[in-house]
């Protein structure tokens, strides 16, 4: 069983979600602490590859009060860690047109460690996010008209 700390709402709005996967971070004993207490933010992070290994972007980590001299840039560029053929895949699916990483989760894992969702994703138009929102709003009221005939 996993217990989710913080999930990234804008990019489940704003990209359709192609493929995700489990991968590590690699992480300061500061940073861990922090995320214990749910001081983690992914809006507007990414990720890429970067001479054979994937950099997480923009992933805001506020500092562990208790860490004094020990802590960290918040925003720092953190390693995540896959196996090699896993990055090489990640990196040819990549290089088609419009397509990015995107964290959608970070969790603690049944042993402890710190997990993070990340999600091979295209960006949505206005338009898909209507149609997101239209079926939203045709699902609701059906679920409605279905639970007061019910009664």
């Amino acid at each position: 069983m996993s217990k989710i700390i913080a999930s990234n709402h804008k990019g489940y709005r704003d990209y359709a979600v192609i493929e995700s996967l489990e991968c590590g971070i690699e992480l300061k004993g500061s940073e861990v602490k922090s995320i214990r207490q749910g001081y983690i933010n992914l809006n507007d992070s990414f990720a890429r590859v970067e001479e054979g290994e994937l950099i997480l972007y923009n992933t805001h980590i506020n500092p562990y009060t208790e860490a004094s001299y020990m802590n960290v840039e918040p925003t720092r560029k953190r390693r995540l860690l896959l196996h090699k053929n896993q990055i090489d895949k990640i990196e040819g699916k990549l290089t088609q047109k419009g397509l990015t990483l995107i964290p959608l989760k970070v969790y603690f894992n049944a042993r402890g460690f710190v997990k993070l969702e990340l999600a091979l994703c295209k960006g949505k138009k206005l338009y898909d996010k209507r149609d997101d929102i239209k079926r939203r709003e045709s699902d609701l009221t059906l679920r409605r008209i279905l639970k007061n005939r019910r009664k």
